[in-house]
């Protein structure tokens, strides 16, 4: 590990870990008017939600690294109050990253980055029709972070409508694959988060799950379990019982397996067959039911049986 204190170092170099370490940021483009009318767009990704009653988004203006002069976004959001937050899908991301170009403050950004203004219906700012999920806000707070170069400014807003298209949901959510975001990484990088970069973790809710520390210890040093097939693990809110697990041994010692057959079973994402055949063919060799058990278990967990692999690790747990 590297050990640094902010103190010790130059600006840039903390603020460069901040955008590599910090992964990957959602951006937030940002829409708003001058006193004068003029429009001005620019994406920042220190931005979240925080809140849902009432909505409240925050985002950063942050002073010039350069000089640690203000942005026109902040000249904008104290003189009006107000803005549009845009969310950025991948189609748009090239436009998007036109549009945070230092243009003089005359300059707007939708001309040069050819995204298109469309009249929002409560807040004075326009709104960016490329952008599948739009929200209108009205400014509640800036909160000043500091007053040299890099400092935050945070931009603390209350959205008072959500335009959302239509094509992006799910029945009542939104779906990942459909909206298509992008997302900032350190440097020149970004993510994109739809693809194989999404996937699924059941959020425990009002379930209380076992915990690590009810993992037989046989199961913890496992070479093939990973930390997050553990962690699944833990998330059982009850372990099976002894005749559950005695049950399992019946059945799967009524199940027609073939010993060569193991490595497509695997393929096939057979749990049953794979553990059948650990159990029934693998004898006094310790070593290799456990591999093949714990394989069995990695499959189940893969395919969110939870339950059949605790009854599995039991199993192992039993037999080593």
């Amino acid at each position: 590990m590297r050990h640094i204190e902010p103190k010790n170092v130059e600006v840039r170099e903390v603020f460069s870990y901040l955008l590599g370490g910090v992964v990957p940021r959602p951006i937030a483009l940002v829409s708003t008017l001058s006193a004068d009318g003029i429009r001005n767009l620019s994406p920042f990704s220190f931005f979240n939600a925080f809140g849902a009653n009432p909505p409240m988004v925050a985002f950063a203006p942050s002073r010039r690294g350069r000089d640690g002069t203000n942005k026109d976004t902040y000249h904008n959001l104290l003189a009006t109050k107000e803005c549009v937050v845009q969310m950025v899908s991948y189609d748009m991301v090239e436009q998007v990253s036109l549009a945070s170009t230092e243009y003089d403050v005359s300059i707007d950004e939708f001309t040069k980055s050819g995204l298109t203004p469309i009249a929002s219906d409560i807040v004075g700012p326009p709104r960016v029709a490329e952008s599948l999920f739009q929200m209108e806000c009205k400014m509640q707070q800036m909160i000043e972070l500091g007053d040299g170069p890099s400092s935050g400014n945070l931009a603390i807003c209350e959205v008072v409508k959500f335009h959302i298209a239509e094509r992006i949901f799910d029945g009542n959510q939104i779906d990942p694959q459909k909206i298509d975001l992008v997302a900032r990484m350190g440097a020149d990088f970004y993510c994109r988060a739809s693809g194989e970069a999404v996937f699924e973790v059941e959020k425990p809710g009002l379930k209380i799950g076992v915990g690590y520390d009810q993992i037989p210890d046989v199961i913890k040093e496992s070479k093939i379990l990973s930390a997050n097939n553990l962690g699944q693990l833990g998330g059982i809110e009850t372990i099976p019982a002894e005749n559950e697990v005695e049950s399992l041994k019946k059945e799967l010692m009524q199940i027609e397996v073939d010993d060569s057959k193991f490595e497509e079973y695997l393929s096939s994402a057979d749990y049953k067959k794979m553990l059948a055949l650990a159990i029934n063919s693998c004898g006094e060799n310790s070593d290799e039911l456990g591999n093949k058990i714990e394989q069995s278990v990695k499959v189940a967990l893969a395919e969110k049986d939870l339950n059949f692999a605790w009854k599995a690790l039991l199993i192992r747990a039993d037999n080593s």
